[in-house]
């Protein structure tokens, strides 16, 4: 099989596509032909050794996949040629930039049908982010306002709708170029932070995700009401920050996303349900990783890039 692999770190330009032996799935495991691969911004920091959690090189980066089964030898929830998909292993190497992936079975579920290999890749990461954020740690309930720090990225996106089917007031920040982009998944108002200063355009926010960073994490404390609770997947480790929280009686979370699969099987009944789509905004062919990469590294993007097999 091919893979994608990099000897150091380092620009796009170290990523090269070799042959490698297909894994062996291990008992609970179960062998996947790759159809997509969802690409995320934490994977062109881990290239560079920005976030060294893989190590060292060589390595094989890459978690969102979408695929086929090929192999189910020791297992009774798929069988081969089920379509599946998933978040496998996260923050662990699951070596997902390549043609074949051995897999955890209860880190996949069932493909939904109304979702393309390269829409279902680009949900897992993204997805499970936002629900574990909004649901899991935050339980947002219905009635209760959302404010969503970067509405039009991947984790953006979708926790809007996400949010919208707790039944939340869903606020957005977004640059106004994605105004539209962010109102059609369902945000009952868009900020554009460009030009408005979102912490004197909105007040008594019982709930802030973050999906950005910089200081719009300290400075949604001024927009939170009393007891409120900001939400953050980029700032979780500012002990800093934290202090800051409970000293003026608000809550501070960090996620650190895991493959779940009961969130997993709740972002796919959302699919079923039409209350979730997810937005690939380019698919790139395996052999252009580093093309997708450069653009990756770019930032300002609408959702989410996607490597097709």
């Amino acid at each position: 099989m091919r893979v994608v692999t990099q000897q150091t770190l380092g620009g796009a330009e170290v990523l090269t596509i070799v042959d490698a032996p297909e894994p062996r799935p291990l008992p609970t495991e179960v062998l996947v032909r790759v159809k997509a691969i969802g690409l995320n911004p934490l994977e062109a920091h881990r290239r560079t050794g920005e976030f060294p959690l893989l190590g060292h090189p060589p390595f094989i980066l890459g978690w969102d996949i979408s695929g086929v089964v090929e192999d189910a030898p020791q297992t009774w929830q798929f069988r081969p040629r089920d379509e599946v998909f998933g978040m496998p292993l996260f923050p662990r190497a699951a070596s997902g930039y390549a043609e074949v992936v051995s897999a955890p079975v209860l880190h996949l579920a069932r493909k939904p049908t109304s979702l393309s290999h390269a829409e279902a890749s680009a949900l897992p990461i993204v997805g499970l982010t936002a629900w574990q954020g909004l649901v899991d740690i935050a339980g947002v309930t219905e009635g209760d306002r959302v404010l969503v720090h970067g509405g039009g990225g991947g984790v953006g996106h979708v926790a809007i709708q996400i949010a919208k089917a707790l039944g939340a007031h869903v606020i957005a920040t977004a640059s106004g170029s994605k105004r539209k982009f962010v109102e059609g998944f369902g945000a009952d108002e868009v900020i554009d932070y460009t030009a408005v200063d979102f912490a004197e355009a909105v007040r008594n926010i019982d709930v802030v995700l973050d999906t950005i960073g910089g200081d719009a994490v300290e400075r949604s404390l001024e927009v939170l009401r009393p007891g409120g609770h900001l939400v953050t997947a980029v700032a979780e480790g500012d002990s800093k920050l934290i202090a800051k929280y409970e000293a003026a009686g608000m809550r501070f979370s960090g996620i650190a996303v895991d493959p779940d699969p009961v969130a997993l099987r709740g972002l796919v009944e959302l699919v079923e349900q039409g209350r979730i789509r997810v937005h690939v905004q380019e698919s790139f062919l395996f052999e252009r990783v580093a093309d997708a990469h450069r653009l990756l590294e770019g930032g300002h993007l609408q959702g989410k890039l996607v490597l097709t097999l």
